[in-house]
């Protein structure tokens, strides 16, 4: 069982810049896919980022591309989220998420929520225009 922790969330200007961070308490983390999605009010659960294990992969949605970096730490079990140039619309509540990963999935497995099995409790990122 793999337990999610995340921290980092806050207010922030438009501009502005936020690191999340994940730990995770598993010690086999290092072969899970680690995943960063988000879901601002009435809207579904929508990917962010994941990098996968060893990084044979790391992917990301559009709209956070050449702005957002994903990054991990295997030796501290953590993922981190850096996020630069934040805008009104990343508003959200950002969730860290996990899964067992193999080297035969490729890139769209990742995108959707219902691949994930381990969950953080969500971090609210704010940005005000």
């Amino acid at each position: 069982q793999v337990q999610l922790v995340e921290s980092g969330g806050g207010l922030v200007q438009a501009g502005g810049s936020l690191r999340l961070s994940c730990a995770a308490s598993d010690r086999t983390f290092s072969v899970y896919a680690m995943g960063w999605f988000r879901q601002a009010p009435g809207k579904e659960r929508e990917f962010v980022a994941v990098r996968r294990w060893s990084g044979i992969g790391t992917y990301y949605a559009d709209s956070v591309k050449g702005r957002f970096t994903i990054s991990r730490d295997n030796a501290k079990n953590t993922v981190y989220l850096q996020m630069n140039s934040l805008k009104p619309e990343d508003t959200a509540v950002y969730y860290c998420a996990a899964l067992p990963d193999r080297p035969y999935y490729s890139a769209d497995y990742f995108y959707s929520p219902r691949q994930y099995g381990y969950w953080g409790q969500g971090t609210q990122v704010t940005v005000s225009s």
